[in-house]
């Protein structure tokens, strides 16, 4: 370190240590200035310029060192100088204490901090450069931070010194204001009396509410900032009060709600309502998966005390039959039903043409444009076809177009170990295909705990599919009329010959071609939003896959419901998404289900953890049903019974999973899954179970032996004594051993 720093730096510490060693917090309390106000304000009129001086020299000393006591202070000035002198002194002094706290912190810190913490301060460095002095004026009218924070961190940032000091100096005017009024009240008190009085009482009032006040603030001025360049394009008078763009999930349930309540809206679909999840994603797939599973029973018959069963089947009849489920389930999500509920329903291709005009065109052509009060963005996504040499060439199967195929690849290759290309790989396999899943993470389903991966890899393994993990795919090639995958594995490239390949490595928002770019909404990777689901134009909202951070069915219609209140009645009470408890399953075989984290999350996360795992091949419903593997895995916080997360893998594991995902949204433990009866014999049972597996967790040697004691003297086996000592040694000196020690996990 310099020496200048280092002078600078000792200099800081030996002054704020004087100020903990002498105690000299003790003056800056409300109860030391009613104390000393007589004598304090006899000093100032006799010596008004030198008593504005001392105090404006504390104050600016106080906020530079970034002691405790400014807000005290304020209150005081108020009290000695009234509001006039009190606002002018405070609001000075205020700021030059800030800026040198903001000098010392850029000149001892920035360097090292950036250097070891850049990650650390992402966030306020990006809001510096995206918002320059209005991120700081931001912090200082709503401070999320105290006030002696903001002013370290901003010195670490690389905001211009004159900047910080003038938004500083207005950004804090308001509270200010508030502050000092309060302390002119509060030097009025005399008696207990006094605190009842209206202008004491008005002036705690405005403490409480002033944050409520400088939010609406920002919230004016970002709105007037955002909308300037369309203020002259703001109709009187509104077509709609919603339009909705996207007829998936998330569009269906916001056109839903918002009719409910009787606005005006309009969903606006360019193909089919239902969007993935009806048309191209759950519902066929699990159509698919369905069938699969008949035949895989068949085949194993014998397991069942059935000595030979087999199967005439038609892979085209199948892929019919999947689209006949598509068919029985459209009409839930028909135009016809949601124009009986309210609804218009338009056809066509949206595009956004100012905050409110959306320009609707149809399969003809024609044209129509609606005003409306709010836009609600529910575009989906689609699959991601990654940019490998030839793959293109290739005609790729997704997602999305492989329900249109009659035909069994007699091989297919499976690009992606997550949960679509897991569904699909195994359904392709159960059906007969030769297939190859490629994955270039070193194991699939890499979001789940190792042994998951293990589980579901080792019975895909069985039923014929080869899995390649930590397989780079690279190019596809034809030679001689033949398909091939290049794969890189440990250096080395290895070729995979197949008929079909389908890309399944995960979907991206659909975020162009409906006039974000025009309106300049940032959408780098997913259309951005903040917690209320609005985008920079706080009439403006997105949710479901177009938004993310969840890519499932059943978060868009939850993000739905946030859209469609806030956009209707935000000016009244906004909600913020809550995404705390979110569940997910992966419907391979065995099912894969999970809430919260897992045990590699709460390992990465430093998260003082339990965890409690009861295995399936214990549970008497899973035995008779010949499913009798997988287990039930459960996170909790250490030494309690609150609940972090749980996986089930197995049958039925999704249907399981739901009393987990109540117990973390409304709070009750394991012991409260314990204490409930379940039905038997169930697959629901095994929470119960692993529940027990907890509460014998809390099992010691101490207590044990306590409960002996007990029993004994019960029986009349056992005396007082016997028992007597066996309390005093769970006081004392509690043998805190686990009484049953863990029992291993058996991966079936």
């Amino acid at each position: 370190m310099k020496k200048s720093k280092l002078i600078v730096l000792l200099a800081v510490a030996v002054l704020i240590a004087a100020f903990f060693i002498f105690n000299l917090g003790q003056y800056f309390s409300i109860d030391y200035f009613k104390s000393q106000q007589a004598a304090i304000n006899n000093y100032y009129v006799a010596n008004p310029i030198q008593t504005a001086l001392i105090f404006f020299a504390v104050y600016i000393g106080v906020t530079a060192l970034s002691l405790p006591g400014a807000a005290i202070l304020t209150l005081v000035a108020g009290a000695i100088f009234g509001l006039l002198w009190g606002i002018v002194i405070v609001s000075f002094a205020s700021t030059i204490g800030a800026t040198m706290a903001f000098f010392v912190a850029r000149f001892l810190l920035r360097d090292s901090i950036q250097a070891k913490f850049g990650d650390k301060l992402k966030a306020f460095n990006t809001g510096v450069e995206k918002e320059g002095g209005f991120y700081l004026f931001t912090l200082r009218l709503v401070p999320a931070f105290p006030f002696f924070m903001i002013n370290v961190v901003m010195g670490l940032t690389t905001m211009k010194a004159w900047t910080f000091f003038w938004v500083s100096q207005v950004g804090m005017f308001l509270g200010t204001i508030v502050f000092v009024n309060a302390g002119t009240e509060l030097a009025k008190i005399t008696s207990l009396k006094g605190i009842l009085s209206p202008g004491l009482l008005g002036a705690f009032v405005l403490l409480g509410i002033f944050p409520l006040i400088a939010k609406k603030i920002i919230e004016t001025f970002r709105a007037r900032k955002i909308y300037a360049r369309w203020a002259d394009q703001k109709p009187k008078h509104f077509d709609r009060n919603v339009v909705v763009i996207g007829g998936g999930s998330a569009g269906l349930v916001t056109s839903y709600i918002a009719a409910a309540v009787k606005a005006k809206v309009t969903l606006v679909e360019k193909h089919k309502l239902g969007g993935d999840c009806l048309n191209t994603g759950c519902v066929p797939s699990k159509a698919l998966i369905r069938s699969a599973k008949l035949l895989n029973h068949i085949h194993r018959s014998k397991e069942f005390g059935i000595e030979s069963a087999t199967a005439q089947w038609d892979f085209a009849q199948v892929m019919e039959r999947v689209q006949r489920v598509v068919t029985e389930i459209e009409p839930h999500d028909s135009v016809e039903r949601y124009s009986g509920l309210g609804v218009d329903c338009a056809k066509g291709s949206a595009r956004i043409l100012s905050p409110w005009a959306v320009e609707i065109t149809a399969d003809d052509g024609s044209k129509r444009t609606l005003t409306t009060k709010n836009i609600v963005i529910a575009a989906g996504a689609r699959p991601f076809v990654p940019p490998i040499p030839g793959l293109a060439e290739a005609n790729p199967l997704t997602s999305d177009n492989i329900w249109n195929i009659r035909k069994l690849p007699k091989r297919l290759v499976v690009l992606g170990g997550g949960p679509i290309g897991c569904e699909l790989t195994q359904c392709f396999a159960r059906f007969g295909a030769q297939v190859t899943q490629v994955e270039m993470a070193p194991r699939i389903m890499i979001r789940e705990d190792v042994e998951v991966s293990e589980m579901v890899k080792r019975k895909f393994e069985a039923e014929g599919v080869t899995v390649l993990v930590a397989h780079k795919a690279k190019q596809v090639i034809v030679e001689a009329g033949e398909k091939y995958l290049i794969v890189e594995h440990d250096g080395n490239d290895i070729r995979i010959a197949f008929d079909e390949i389908l890309c399944a490595v995960g979907r991206i928002a659909n975020t162009t071609g409906y006039g974000l770019e025009e309106l300049g909404i940032p959408a780098a990777r997913v259309v951005e939003t903040n917690e209320y689901l609005e985008t920079i134009y706080p009439n403006i909202f997105a949710c479901g896959d177009v938004a993310g951070p969840y890519q499932f069915t059943h978060t868009a219609a939850h993000m739905a419901w946030y859209t469609a209140v806030n956009a209707l009645f935000g000016k009244f009470k906004k909600f913020k998404v809550d995404y705390s408890v979110v569940p997910w399953t992966t419907f391979t075989d065995p099912e894969v289900a999970r809430v919260g984290i897992n045990e590699q999350e709460a390992i990465e996360k430093k998260i003082a953890h339990d965890v409690h795992v009861y295995g399936l091949d214990d549970l008497d419903r899973a035995i008779t049903d010949g499913e009798a593997h997988g287990f039930v895995k459960v996170i909790t916080v250490q030494g309690k019974d609150k609940i972090l997360g749980a996986t089930i893998v197995g049958e039925h594991a999704g249907d399981s999973l739901v009393e987990f995902v109540a117990a973390m949204k409304h709070g009750f433990g394991l012991e409260g899954i314990l204490s409930t009866i379940h039905t038997y014999p169930t697959f629901g049972e095994a929470n119960k179970y692993a529940a027990g597996i907890y509460k014998r967790s809390t099992a010691t040697v101490g207590k044990l032996a306590l409960a002996k004691a007990l029993n004994d003297w019960t029986r009349g086996d056992g005396g007082v004594r016997a028992l007597l000592g066996s309390i005093v040694s769970l006081v004392v000196s509690p043998d805190n051993t686990p009484a049953y020690p863990k029992q291993p996990l058996h991966l079936k």
